[in-house]
C-alpha cells in the first residue's frame, strides 16, 4: 500500500509539472488538439501513450545512470558536447515557461479578480519561496492536493456541457489525411515539449526515490491522468462553435454553462499555474546547484527575480511565441529517448 501511495505522489508531481496556465485556460489544448476535431481526439490518445511510456522511461533511465539532474541525462542521450547545447536550451525553456506561468498568474489576478497590477506576481513569488523552502516534500504536498481537484473539476465540467454536443468525435474530416498528419505531428510536438520540460523534475525526483516499481507505477498513473484530463478538456472545448477565437476558451464554457463553478475554476487555474512554477524551479535549482555553492533559497530568489522581469511581457504573447518553438526543437529529445534502452531488472 505504501508503494501505491508513493506512486500516486510521483504521478501527481508528473501531472502538476506538465499542466499549467495554457492547459487550464484551454488555449494550449485548442492549439495542439481541438482545432483538428476528430483527429485531435486520436492525437490525444497518441500523446497519452507517449506520456505513459516515455515519462516512465525518463525516470527509469535516471535511476539506471544515477543521474541527479537533467544535465546528466542529456549527456547520456546526446553525448558530452551536444549535451551542453541541450542543457542551455532546456534551462532557457524552463525559465521561459516559468515566466509564462507568472505572467498567467498576474493576468488571473488583474483581469479576473480585479486586483491591482503586480499583486499576482508578488503573491505567487512569496508563496513559491515558502513552498520551496520545504524542498521535495513541499513539491509533493502541493501536487497531491491540486492534481485530484483538477481531475475532478475537468470531468465535472465535461459532464455538465457534453449534453449540448461536442464536435470532437465527428468523423466528417476522417478522409482528410493532411489534417491527420498535422494532428499526429502536433501530438509528438506536444509530448516532446512537455517531456523535455518534465525531465528537469522527473530526473532528480527519481534519483531521490530510487525504487523502480514505484517509478513504473507512478509513470503509468501520471500518463493515464494526463490523457484523461486532456480528453475531458478536449471534449468540453469541442462544444464551442469556434474555440480558436478565444484566448481563454474554458472560461467561456464555465461562464456560459456552469457559472456557479467560476471561482472554483479560477482557483484550479491558479493551482495549475503554481504547480508548474514550483516544479520547473525545482528542476532549475537542482541544475544550478551543481555549479554554485549558494543555499537553495538564494538560488530560488535569484531565479524568481530573473523570471519576474521576463514575465512582464504579455501572457498571450509569451505563450504564442515560446510554446510551438520549444515543441518542435524538443522532438529530437523525444526520438533519442525512444531509441535508448533501459535495464530490465
Amino acid at each position: 500500500m505504501k508503494k501505491w501511495s508513493e506512486a500516486f505522489q510521483v504521478a501527481s508531481v508528473y501531472v502538476g509539472t506538465i499542466v499549467g496556465a495554457g492547459f487550464a485556460t484551454g488555449r494550449e489544448i485548442v492549439e495542439f488538439f481541438t482545432r483538428f476535431g476528430f483527429y485531435g481526439t486520436v492525437a490525444i490518445i497518441l500523446a497519452g501513450v507517449l506520456f505513459i511510456v516515455l515519462g516512465s522511461k525518463i525516470m527509469l533511465v535516471a535511476i539506471d545512470i544515477e543521474a541527479k539532474s537533467f544535465e546528466q541525462l542529456s549527456e547520456y542521450l546526446f553525448g558530452p558536447h551536444l549535451a551542453t547545447v541541450m542543457n542551455i536550451f532546456l534551462m532557457i525553456m524552463l525559465t521561459g515557461v516559468c515566466a509564462v506561468m507568472l505572467s498567467g498568474a498576474e493576468a488571473l489576478f488583474t483581469e479576473q479578480l480585479r486586483f491591482p497590477p503586480r499583486t499576482g506576481l508578488a503573491f505567487t513569488i512569496v508563496l513559491t519561496l515558502i513552498v520551496m523552502a520545504a524542498g521535495v516534500k513541499g513539491l509533493f504536498a502541493v501536487n497531491t492536493f491540486v492534481v485530484p481537484m483538477m481531475v475532478i473539476f475537468n470531468f465535472l465540467i465535461m459532464l455538465i456541457v457534453v449534453k449540448t454536443g461536442s464536435g470532437v468525435f465527428s468523423a466528417h474530416d476522417i478522409l482528410n489525411w493532411k489534417l491527420g498528419g498535422k494532428a499526429a505531428l502536433s501530438a509528438f510536438s506536444y509530448a516532446a515539449f512537455n517531456l523535455a520540460l518534465a525531465q528537469a523534475v522527473l530526473v532528480p525526483m527519481a534519483a531521490e526515490i530510487k525504487d523502480r516499481s514505484v517509478i513504473k507505477k507512478g509513470g503509468v498513473i501520471g500518463g493515464l491522468l494526463l490523457t484523461a484530463i486532456l480528453l475531458s478538456s478536449h471534449i468540453s472545448l469541442g462544444t464551442l462553435a469556434d474555440p480558436v477565437r478565444f484566448n481563454i476558451p474554458m472560461a467561456m464554457i464555465v461562464k456560459g454553462t456552469a457559472g456557479t463553478l467560476y471561482f472554483l475554476y479560477l482557483f484550479i487555474i491558479y493551482g495549475e499555474i503554481f504547480t508548474s512554477v514550483i516544479g520547473n524551479l525545482y528542476g532549475l535549482e537542482r541544475q544550478i546547484r551543481g555549479y554554485v555553492a549558494f543555499h537553495s533559497f538564494w538560488i530560488y530568489a535569484c531565479l524568481l527575480a530573473a523570471i519576474y522581469v521576463i514575465s512582464l511581457v504579455n501572457y498571450g504573447t509569451l505563450l504564442e511565441l515560446l510554446y510551438p518553438l520549444f515543441g518542435y526543437i524538443s522532438i529530437g529529445f523525444l526520438l533519442l529517448l525512444l531509441i535508448k534502452p533501459t535495464k530490465t531488472r
